[in-house]
């Protein structure tokens, strides 16, 4: 046993010898692989020991790093808020309510003002533009609630789009048959020289009439239906003639 150990001691001073005359035959090289092991152990400890927390580049964590974020659920967007859509419907719902209302006070609906724009308010609206003769779309805007507030009542709208009678045209009042003509031409066909029709009407047949007439008792002949001619016909008929 001694003798083995002698050998091996022998074969180690053996080795490091060798080792020791390889240095001083090569420094240079030598002390280059002594910094470079040195500066490759210094590295593996720092990154494997001396990091308190996770290395921008982790060595054997990368893996496991990957697996984890796999594994992590995605993460859940927040769902918008809706305050502003709240408040774009509570108007909504407030302006189809107003336009209710006042298509109540002007008679065009007869609902209940419950901010819902169903069939029965869509009817009152189109009956409200129809009968005003507006332009405005019939549905729910603040146009519409606008021009329902200024309008009259549904009352009214007809009233006023109903046309009335038409006026009197002056030229046919004066081509009318007239009473008043109608006598003086009768009472000439009966006491005068002359056969004439009653008409009503003035006609050349009567001026002829009257002008004979007019001769005849010695007035100024006109041939118009003048106060004096009227005058003497009635005396001859002993009745007036208006």
């Amino acid at each position: 046993m001694r003798r083995r150990s002698n050998r091996r001691d022998a074969n180690r001073f053996e080795n490091a010898g060798r080792l020791a005359a390889a240095i001083a035959q090569h420094p240079r090289e030598s002390v280059a692989i002594f910094m470079s092991t040195a500066a490759v152990f210094a590295i593996l400890i720092n990154a494997l020991f001396l990091q308190k927390g996770p290395h921008p580049a982790p060595i054997f964590a990368t893996r496991v790093l990957l697996q984890n974020e796999a594994a992590m659920p995605p993460r859940a967007h927040s769902a918008p808020t809706a305050p502003a859509t709240d408040h774009a419907l509570q108007a909504r719902v407030q302006l189809i309510t107003n336009i209710q209302r006042e298509l109540t006070r002007k008679g065009f609906y007869d609902g209940p003002a419950d901010g819902i724009w169903g069939a029965k308010t869509d009817a009152a609206a189109r009956d409200f533009v129809q009968a005003g003769g507006s332009k405005i779309g019939a549905e729910a805007s603040d146009a519409l609630l606008r021009a329902v507030m200024a309008s009259a009542s549904k009352t009214a709208v007809s009233t006023a789009a109903t046309p009335g009678p038409a006026a009197a045209d002056p030229i046919a009042k004066l081509i009318a048959p007239s009473k008043r003509v109608a006598s003086i031409q009768r009472a000439l066909s009966d006491f005068g020289d002359g056969q004439i029709k009653v008409t009503g009407n003035f006609e050349p047949d009567t001026k002829v009439t009257i002008e004979k007439f007019e001769r005849d008792h010695h007035l100024p002949v006109t041939g118009q239906m003048s106060d004096r001619v009227v005058r003497e016909l009635a005396a001859m008929t002993g009745r007036p003639l208006e």
